[in-house]
């Protein structure tokens, strides 16, 4: 893993623009805009409930990992921050997907709606992580 992965560059410092700073967060937009479509289309809510739920929730660990990533490089202890950041990025893959299965095999059409809307959340949120970090290096 790169310096700048370990380094807390991901932060967007006071020369970088509202639109550069906005896509740290699009996903979380797209997670809202999502409600009024899957009403309109009249796709499963369910999947819409467990994803979301699971999203925000993941959302919560990455910041509160993200925090206990640059106390510890603040401290010089760059393997802590390493783990920190691997485990939570993997735990956080490995437990939506969790969610999505689990959702698919309460009802099928639910699980395929998570399937989708997480597809499209994690591109999002990897496309504004990737912008964001290379903006701020």
């Amino acid at each position: 893993m790169s310096t700048l992965a370990l380094s807390g560059g991901g932060e967007v410092q006071g020369g970088g623009s509202a639109a550069v700073a906005a896509l740290r967060y699009a996903d979380l937009a797209l997670l809202a805009l999502a409600l009024p479509v899957f009403l309109l289309a009249d796709w499963p809510l369910g999947g819409y409930v467990a994803l979301a739920a699971a999203w925000l929730a993941q959302r919560g660990v990455s910041v509160l990992a993200r925090r206990r990533a640059e106390r510890a490089l603040g401290e010089g202890n760059r393997r802590s921050a390493l783990a920190t950041v691997g485990w939570t990025s993997l735990g956080r893959a490995w437990f939506v997907a969790a969610v999505v299965f689990a959702t698919g095999l309460v009802d099928r059409e639910s699980g395929l709606a998570a399937a989708i809307l997480a597809a499209v959340l994690f591109t999002v949120y990897l496309a504004g992580e990737a912008i964001t970090r290379r903006t701020a290096s």
